[in-house]
């Protein structure tokens, strides 16, 4: 089942729920206030092979590497 991440418009609180996806646009009880005015975040992955970030990166240099200099991303 996918991680999913709310937002309570009661507390501001942020928070993660594991659900299934039927479920996820459903509402959910604030896990601090108990709110029930929660809405889901837009949420931004990572990913990464063979050293190389391939989604989710910041977008300049190579994570593995220190000052984003290093033969395995490139840079």
């Amino acid at each position: 089942m996918p991680i999913y991440e709310y937002i309570c418009k009661d507390c501001g609180e942020h928070f993660e729920i594991v659900r299934p996806i039927k479920d996820a646009d459903s509402a959910i009880p604030c896990k601090k206030c108990s709110g029930t005015h929660t809405s889901r975040a837009i949420s931004v992955f990572f990913a990464q092979s063979s050293g190389r970030v391939v989604a989710g990166g910041n977008g300049g240099g190579c994570d593995g590497c220190s000052g984003g200099s290093c033969s395995s991303c490139g840079h």
